[in-house]
C-alpha cells in the first residue's frame, strides 16, 4: 500500500478530537464545542452543525441513525440522525468522556472517562446496564473484536484491560506501557493478539493465550494515539503526537510508509484516525485540519 493525500478539510476553529464516518459524512467532534458534518467527496461542510456547551472528546455512530458525543464535562449526548434531535443527555459521567465504542453485535455501546469508570449501556432502549468504577486513571480508547465477544481498555495506569461481553468481567489485565496505555485493538486477522500503543511511544504485541509479549518496537517519537486497519486488515495505521501517520504490515508488523506535514500532513499532534473504506482513512489533528488519505494503488 501507498498512501497519498486526496484531499485536506479546514472548518474548525480550534483541536480535533475524535471523528466517526457512516456511508455519507464525516463527523468531526473539536474544542472549538461544535460537532460537525462533512462531506468527503466535495470536501466541504454539510449543513448539519451541533453546538455543545463543552470540548467533545469522543463520537460514535450508532447504525447510522443514533449519534453520541462524550464531552469534557462527563457528559453524554444522543441525537436522532434521521429527525435531527437530541433524544438523550446523561450525566452519568462527571468527568471527561474520552472513550465511545459500540458492539453491534450485542447491541451495547460503552463509554469510559477520565476518572477510570466505565459504563455499558443498552443502544436500543439507551438504558444503564452497568457501572464499573476501575480505578485505572483515563480510559484513553475502547475497542471491541470483530466477533464482539470481548472488549479492550487502554487505561492512564499503563495497563490494557481486557473484558468478555457476557458478564462483562474481566478477564486478562496486562501491564502494558509505561506512564500510560493510550489506544489497544484486537488483530482482525488474529483475535488472540492484542495491538497496544502508548505514551512510551512503542508499538507491542500481545499473545492473549499465553500473556506474552510478542512483539515490542519504537514506532514514533511521542505518545501514540489511534490505531485504524486498512485493505481487508491486512495493514494498520498509527497516528502519533509527534505528527506523523505510520503504515504498518498486519502480518509481520513491518513498517511500510511514514505520512509527515511534507507529504501534505499535519503540523501538530494526530490525535484520531477515521476509517473511510478498505483504501481510505481521515486523519483529525490539533491543527484544526482533517486530511483524507488514499491508497494511490487502487
Amino acid at each position: 500500500m501507498s498512501f497519498h493525500k486526496r484531499c485536506e478539510i479546514k472548518g474548525h476553529a480550534a483541536a480535533i478530537y475524535c471523528g466517526d464516518f457512516n456511508s455519507d459524512y464525516l463527523y468531526s467532534g473539536s474544542a472549538d464545542q461544535f460537532i460537525t458534518r462533512w462531506d468527503i467527496n466535495l470536501g466541504v461542510q454539510d449543513k448539519f452543525a451541533i453546538r455543545m456547551n463543552q470540548s467533545v472528546y469522543a463520537l460514535q455512530l450508532i447504525s447510522n441513525k443514533l449519534l453520541i458525543a462524550g464531552l469534557s464535562s462527563g457528559a453524554i449526548h444522543i441525537f436522532d440522525l434521521i429527525n435531527r434531535v437530541e433524544i438523550k443527555h446523561f450525566t452519568q459521567h462527571i468527568k471527561g468522556v474520552f472513550s465511545l465504542a459500540f458492539n453491534d453485535f450485542k447491541n451495547h455501546f460503552y463509554a469510559g472517562d477520565s476518572d477510570g469508570n466505565l459504563s455499558i449501556w443498552n443502544a436500543e432502549s439507551l438504558e444503564l446496564l452497568l457501572y464499573l468504577p476501575l480505578n485505572v486513571g483515563k480510559i484513553r480508547k475502547i475497542n471491541c473484536s470483530l466477533s464482539g465477544a470481548r472488549i479492550v481498555l487502554s487505561c492512564q495506569d499503563g495497563s490494557i484491560r481486557v473484558f468478555e461481553t457476557n458478564g462483562y468481567n474481566e478477564i486478562y489485565t496486562i501491564e502494558a506501557h509505561k506512564n500510560g496505555a493510550t489506544v489497544s485493538v484486537f488483530n482482525p486477522l488474529n483475535e488472540n493478539q492484542l495491538i497496544s500503543g502508548g505514551k512510551d511511544a512503542l508499538l507491542k504485541v500481545w499473545d492473549l493465550e499465553n500473556l506474552e509479549l510478542l512483539q515490542e518496537f519504537p514506532a514514533h517519537n511521542y505518545v501514540i494515539y489511534d490505531i485504524c486497519f486498512q485493505n481487508q486488515n491486512s495493514h494498520f495505521v498509527t497516528s502519533s503526537r509527534d505528527k506523523t501517520i505510520k503504515i504498518w504490515n498486519t502480518i509481520d508488523y513491518s513498517f511500510n510508509q511514514r505520512l509527515d506535514f511534507k507529504d501534505g500532513g499535519h503540523r501538530h499532534s494526530v490525535n484520531s484516525l477515521v476509517k473511510i473504506n478498505e483504501h481510505s482513512f481521515a486523519s483529525l489533528s490539533d491543527d484544526k485540519k482533517i486530511v483524507i488519505w488514499e491508497d494511490e494503488n487502487i
